[in-house]
């Protein structure tokens, strides 16, 4: 099965003006999504370059690239010590005539962050795993229980079965440990990072305390803290941080946990929460590369624990709340804690019901469905 990915129509307008780079988790489906850019089986065979075929990589050392190929693929090539030397040189003497997609993971996303010699010639954009809005058009009223029981990235969803996803998600895992972090980092405790990520799951959606984690893994808590960063790096976790405003008595400095593969969180109340959080993750990434709008993804929660899971940021400023709850029970006492207390013009209650009730100014309780249509979701 094919899925038409939310970034494709994006790339479409963009690749006309310059490079694209694409990044995103392993697995995710970028090579795909870059390949459907392609007419032809031809065009397949002489425009797509991968750095892992040692027959393309050899080419492209060269710099044997074609010149009559209107749109020119590299997959993995940032693993190429001068390729900002090779981009860079074909984008100079060829944007006119030939487009340029490049897709990759951590490393791509790691030289993003750091120097630039390509600034002015490419866009960026993170590929996410499959959401809501994206499968409905093919599972229909079933979208929502696959994405719980699969996950978000195309493989398994595809798959659809319950061993072939766990034999899955234990590959993806140890190839970014032993493969990606290799690659990036000069760490050796593959083993112990190794546990660390297994220890993640069952502390999805808490606040994620880096002493408990060094007893448990019998580290110190500045190893763990290192160890989180470059999970996080390798697209196998991230991190939502406390939004504080200064009315109320927030958690200021312990974060929260989420995987970008939530099937591997066993409990539903937790899978559902993670689920959410990438979604709008997810939302914010696509806006921020897309707009050009800093937005970030926080959640609030004071001294006494009351807690609404999930704020998003728009240029500083919050644009809605979102408290998750598996059933359509009644609005949540946080939420009607923080109104007035806080500035946040817009508070939902998200659900797996059917519940539809209330406004977003004093707290509206609805399907996570209707809310990603509602705000637009992608």
């Amino acid at each position: 099965m094919q899925f038409t990915r939310y970034h494709k129509s994006t790339i479409l307008e963009w690749k006309t003006q310059r490079m694209v780079f694409i990044g995103g988790p392993r697995q995710v489906g970028k090579t795909f999504l870059a390949r459907e850019f392609l007419t032809s089986d031809k065009a397949l065979e002489q425009a797509y370059f991968s750095w892992d075929d040692l027959k393309d990589r050899e080419l492209l050392k060269k710099h044997l690239l074609p010149k009559d190929q209107p749109l020119l693929i590299f997959d993995e090539i940032h693993k190429y010590q001068r390729w900002r030397t090779l981009l860079k040189g074909l984008y100079d003497k060829r944007s006119r005539s030939q487009e340029i997609l490049v897709t990759g993971s951590a490393r791509l996303d790691q030289f993003r962050k750091g120097g630039d010699s390509l600034f002015g010639r490419y866009h960026y954009i993170r590929l996410h795993p499959l959401s809501l809005p994206e499968l409905h058009s093919y599972f229909g009223a079933q979208s929502m229980d696959m994405l719980l029981r699969f996950g978000g990235f195309p493989e398994p969803l595809t798959r659809q079965t319950e061993s072939f996803s766990k034999i899955w998600r234990r590959e993806r895992t140890a190839r970014v440990i032993y493969e990606d972090l290799r690659d990036l980092t000069n760490l050796r405790n593959y083993s112990s990072i190794e546990l660390l990520a297994d220890a993640l799951p069952q502390r999805v959606g808490s606040l994620l305390s880096l002493n408990s984690l060094g007893e448990d893994l019998e580290r110190s808590s500045h190893t763990i803290r290192q160890w989180m960063e470059v999970l996080e790096s390798v697209y196998l976790c991230y991190r939502v941080y406390p939004y504080g405003p200064p009315r109320i008595r927030a958690v200021k400095k312990q974060a929260k946990a989420y995987l970008w593969d939530w099937s591997s969180v066993e409990n539903l109340g937790p899978r559902f929460e993670n689920c959410v959080a990438s979604h709008l993750l997810k939302y914010c990434h696509f806006v921020e590369d897309t707009q050009g709008d800093q937005m970030d993804l926080r959640f609030l929660r004071d001294h006494f624990d009351r807690e609404i899971d999930f704020v998003v940021l728009k240029n500083k400023k919050p644009i809605f709340a979102v408290e998750v709850k598996t059933g359509d029970r009644a609005l949540s006492g946080s939420i009607r804690h923080f109104q007035g207390r806080v500035p946040i013009p817009k508070f939902y209650q998200v659900h797996l019901g059917q519940r539809d009730e209330g406004q977003a100014e004093t707290g509206r309780i609805l399907p996570f469905a209707t809310f990603c249509k509602l705000e637009g979701l992608v």
